[in-house]
């Protein structure tokens, strides 16, 4: 605790290489306040996994600056779990940033994932703003909070990257710049997880690099998330879906069994964490956990 009795949130980045997977979640701004009553509700629900830390996304253009804040602190202040506030450089002016940061440390929320945003369209940046993630975190790193940084990768290249050796390359500069943890974009096939990996170290990152994992709820949903993020269907999960596109049950069966099937490869590789896409929900999320317990 905190000298005014406050929860002190523990720096992500400690929690990995102590012999055991760091499991986190991650959730993102209702648009409704009866949106804000289920949020809670899952949240309180998934806590009794007893996940290490929980993030909350940040809207495009900051367009969640104020909600994302508001929510990581009452996350600490209310449920007592650690929780990270993702944070973009889009939108945003140095002095914003700034501002935010002293509110997150005021709140006691001491873990930041730094991104570089999505652009609306349209997008014209504000005067002095960052473009990419980087820069963002070099910038935190000067600013006097003790801040712990997280980084955004891609196991399958950035969808805007001219090649892998380049993405590979920015991902470096975000790692030189003060990112102490890393954690994937989705994917599907953890043959794509482990060779960037290997790629990674051999571009000298020496940081965790936490897996991302989402269970798929719907078919139409994760075809558009794919279609933006770059990763990839594999054929046999292509070939599922499809049989069970207008069966809600039926998708929700597929995506918990292969979520879980890519959870116990990588736990069985010594992955430093997992970090599950929950889409503000719960069920499936319990139901993998329910199954690797079972193993």
């Amino acid at each position: 605790m905190g000298p005014d009795g406050r929860l002190s949130a523990m720096p992500i980045a400690q929690l990995y290489g102590h012999g055991r997977p760091v499991f986190s979640f991650e959730f993102f701004p209702p648009k409704t306040d009866a949106g804000y009553d289920v949020l809670y509700r899952t949240i309180t629900d998934l806590n009794r996994l007893n996940p290490d830390f929980v993030s909350v996304t940040w809207g495009a253009g900051g367009s969640t600056r104020r909600k994302t804040v508001e929510i990581v602190a009452r996350i600490q202040r209310e449920i007592g779990l650690t929780a990270m506030a993702h944070l973009s450089c889009i939108g945003s002016t140095p002095e914003q940033i700034e501002q935010t940061i002293a509110e997150l440390a005021h709140a006691h929320v001491k873990n930041v994932l730094a991104l570089g945003g999505d652009r609306p369209e349209g997008y014209e940046p504000p005067e002095g703003a960052f473009t990419y993630a980087n820069e963002l975190a070099a910038f935190i790193r000067s600013t006097h909070f003790d801040i712990c940084l997280g980084g955004a990768c891609y196991p399958e290249t950035h969808p805007l990257a001219p090649s892998r050796e380049i993405d590979m390359e920015n991902l470096v500069r975000k790692v030189d710049a003060g990112v102490e943890f890393l954690i994937t974009q989705l994917f599907f096939d953890n043959r794509d997880f482990f060779d960037f990996c290997d790629r990674a170290r051999a571009a000298g990152i020496n940081v965790p690099i936490v897996a991302g994992i989402m269970p798929i709820l719907s078919v139409q949903s994760i075809r558009r998330m794919t279609s933006l993020s770059g990763a990839k269907l594999p054929a046999e999960l292509e070939t599922k879906l499809s049989k069970a596109e207008h069966d809600d049950a039926l998708t929700h069966e597929v995506g918990v069994e292969w979520a879980t099937t890519q959870c116990r490869q990588l736990l069985e590789q010594g992955v430093p964490g997992i970090h599950f896409y929950t889409l503000n929900k719960s069920q499936a999320t319990r139901n993998i956990f329910e199954n690797l317990l079972e193993t």
